[in-house]
């Protein structure tokens, strides 16, 4: 049932505006701007950002320096929990078709050269036996940053955000209330002045947010250099033949390196160590070695190849000291860097995105108090630091070309599996109430049995004639669910609270029967599935994540309830 407190939550965001309008009517100059959230940076964390905040009606301005969207093939691998992310964003399928040359595209493939049958997969389908399923509506995708950018990119601008590209950021002041700026156009050499309430920096690793704020970093630093090489070879396909590999590292002593394919076809990208530690210029990397490298590399003395493009980039292990310094917060490589080796950075940033995304919003509507906002860091950084260790042993395990890893390196055992990474870390601080504090962020196995602080459990449910994920449940609001037959104590004190309070909170029956609002398939235990027992309620966050969970029933439930809510809200 949906609770009709919720409905003035979806359509407060022409009150949002109008309060924001009025409690600066005057205050600001005939050149200003006044906006509630500023976005510096419009790769993929700054146009998730955008395409979050749209979705929770929170009006806000993107400025990025380039003049669009990325170009290159990169960062490609986007994990099942980002995929649900955009499940619940609208823009899942979408990002599918955009992703349709790649779909054939499994496994990660180590051999000597491509010539033969020597070679090992060190994984060979990223979800063997389709046994994902049981605990995502998602799965993992293949698609190129230069893919996924523009999808997010039109979503976002459909949602009402303000995205302004070849618009760099020159200058900003932050004080108690907000934050001044100033941005100038690089077509007209233009001159704006942003006041916004909020501004988050995903403006990259070498973010100079972060530098004018003096926020310091920690982690081993720089751990290899590679320069991506775009190619064309028409003949290389029929090389590779049916080996659909995401990227195969090809080792040979002279000539190794990261073959990826763009399009299956003639497209290619291959990442060539880079020595700079060694004296070895980027000059070095002429048309001609490029060339040379990548036949060698291949094993095919004579390959048809093609440069159409070089990029010298770095990977590097550094997490922020803090995610936030006043009205200013960090997001995505601002925050983290992390080893390419697993696509967790990229991963890492969206989630970053979402997770500040419903915080902002309930903030700004003045349903959270402003303390809400200290748990981004609480929350997120542990996960930076659990991930970029992982994402550096990772790379250790595939032997990432360029990449020697001190003595001892490895994470702890070759070839983890990430899907622990990914789908089931865990905030033990936070936004939570209950949570075990002594609990590892990223547990040694998979744990999706819903304690507070980990992402809800997904089952496949009825409500009325329509099939959903659980997990679709989650995006602009609270949620409590609770046993149709064992506990209306806990719905009712819901719906009290949620109209007394104006407060965005849809509460669910789950169970069979009349009352029944949710009726899991197949028969399945929705309680046991979330931890609790007969007359126990989960309380789940915008986010997707367990808030709280009562086992059973209370004596007095609102009371209760009225008290998660206060503690996890912030609000004083």
């Amino acid at each position: 049932m949906r609770i009709s407190a919720v409905s003035g939550w979806v359509g407060g965001i022409d009150a949002l505006e109008a309060r924001v309008m009025n409690q600066r009517a005057g205050q600001a100059g005939p050149q200003t701007i006044d906006v509630p959230v500023l976005i510096v940076g419009g790769s993929l964390v700054g146009l998730s950002t955008s395409l979050f905040l749209g979705r929770l009606g929170v009006p806000h301005l993107l400025v990025e320096r380039h003049a669009g969207t990325s170009i290159h093939p990169r960062g490609r691998g986007n994990n099942v929990r980002t995929m649900e992310l955009f499940r619940v964003a609208g823009v899942e399928e979408a990002i599918h078709e955009a992703a349709a040359t790649l779909s054939v595209n499994h496994g990660i493939l180590q051999a000597p050269t491509l010539v033969g049958d020597a070679g090992e997969w060190l994984f060979k389908d990223i979800d063997p036996g389709g046994g994902l399923a049981r605990f995502s509506p998602s799965a993992w995708c293949l698609c190129s940053q230069n893919d996924l950018e523009p999808v997010l990119l039109e979503h976002a601008r459909s949602y009402g955000g303000d995205l302004r590209f070849s618009t760099e950021l020159m200058s900003f002041d932050s004080d108690p209330t907000g934050v001044t700026a100033v941005v100038k156009s690089r077509e007209t050499g233009e001159h704006t002045t942003i006041r916004a309430d909020y501004l988050v920096a995903a403006d990259g690793p070498r973010s100079p947010v972060r530098e004018q704020l003096g926020i310091a970093q920690s982690g081993p630093g720089d751990l290899f250099h590679n320069v991506s090489l775009t190619f064309r070879s028409r003949r290389l396909a029929d090389v590779v033949g049916d080996r659909h590999f995401i990227v195969c590292y090809l080792t040979d002593p002279e000539a190794d390196g990261a073959l990826l394919p763009v399009d299956n076809r003639e497209n290619w990208v291959f990442h060539a160590p880079w020595h700079p530690e060694h004296g070895q210029s980027l000059e070095e990397f002429t048309d001609e070695w490029c060339t040379e490298h990548i036949r060698r590399a291949v094993g095919v003395p004579d390959l048809d190849v093609e440069i159409t493009g070089k990029a010298p980039w770095h990977a590097a292990q550094r997490v922020a000291s803090s995610y936030r310094s006043g009205r200013v917060f960090l997001a995505g490589d601002s925050a983290h860097e992390m080893s390419p080796t697993g696509a967790f950075g990229s991963n890492t940033g969206i989630q970053d995105a979402h997770n500040l995304a419903w915080k902002l919003a309930a903030v700004l509507d003045g349903w959270a108090g402003e303390r809400l906002l200290d748990s981004y860091d609480a929350e997120r950084r542990p996960v930076a630091e659990a991930t970029s260790a992982r994402a550096a042993a990772r790379s250790a395990e595939h032997s990432h070309p360029g990449f020697a890893p001190p003595p001892g390196a490895g994470g702890g055992g070759p070839r983890q599996g990430i899907l622990n990474v990914a789908l089931g870390y865990r905030y033990p601080q936070g936004a939570v109430v209950g949570a075990d504090p002594d609990v590892p962020v990223v547990p040694e196995g998979l744990d999706l049995s819903g304690g507070p602080g980990s992402r809800a459990p997904h089952l496949w449910v009825r409500r009325g004639d329509e099939r959903i994920s659980t997990l679709d449940l989650y995006e602009r609001s609270l949620v409590l669910l609770s046993d149709a037959a064992e506990a209306p104590a806990w719905h009712e004190a819901a719906l009290r609270i949620a109209d007394e309070l104006s407060l965005p909170l849809m509460s669910y029956r789950v169970g069979a029967g009349a009352q029944a609002d949710l009726v899991p398939e197949d028969g399945v235990d929705w309680a046991e599935r979330h931890g609790t027992g007969p007359g126990g309620a989960v309380l789940v966050r915008p986010d997707g994540f367990v808030a709280w969970r009562s086992p059973g029933p209370e004596a007095d439930a609102e009371a209760v309830l009225r008290e998660v809510l206060r503690t996890g809200l912030a609000v004083a």
